[in-house]
């Protein structure tokens, strides 16, 4: 349980991250709400088009911490791990698709280059895969059909059966210490 609270812990403030990171500067100077998200997948690349706000990188990093709530919910590893997987590979995209439009990558401190934005986006990501891997899940179930096992009535080990003795009559007993027992003479 203690497992589940922190990995949904990690996976809020993961998918806080993300959605934040869009309102931050990711190259230049320019936010990540700028840039359409058909930019991503289109021939022609990154324009200086700027985009609509549900257009925009926004729309999959909030797609993602849809996931995000839901796998919260069903405390499912695997979506909290499918959401990081979303906003990591949005963010890669989009650098790459920068790189082609820019011919090449820089980082400045004077708001020229890689902005805090994108940095935030994989700070997200990385933290919803943490929080998938932290996560123990909900507890497996058994198979259709399968039934608990049914134990066993207990059963005390194996004992032979009491025998008398065995009496050799070539070879009598020797003679007992303590007196025969009475008998009825009736």
């Amino acid at each position: 349980m203690i497992r589940n609270v922190l990995g949904s812990l990690l996976g809020l403030i993961g998918a806080t991250a993300a959605v934040w990171s869009p309102f931050r500067a990711w190259y230049d100077g320019r936010h990540g709400r700028d840039y359409r998200i058909e930019e991503l997948f289109s021939s022609a690349g990154i324009t200086d088009d700027k985009a609509a706000l549900l257009g925009s990188l926004l729309l999959p990093f909030l797609f993602a911490a849809l996931l995000v709530l839901v796998a919260i919910v069903l405390r499912s590893r695997l979506l909290m791990a499918f959401s990081g997987v979303v906003v990591l590979g949005f963010a890669v995209l989009w650098m790459v698709r920068q790189g082609q439009a820019a011919g090449s990558l820089s980082v400045g401190g004077d708001s020229t280059g890689l902005g805090d934005g994108l940095a935030s986006a994989f700070g997200g990501g990385v933290l919803l895969l943490l929080a998938a891997a932290v996560m123990s899940g909900r507890p497996r179930r058994r198979g259709r059909g399968a039934r608990e096992p049914v134990p066993e009535p207990y059963q005390a080990p194996y004992q032979e059966p009491y025998q008398e003795p065995y009496e050799d009559p070539a070879r009598p007993s020797a003679p007992s210490a303590w007196p025969p027992p009475p008998q009825d003479h009736s």
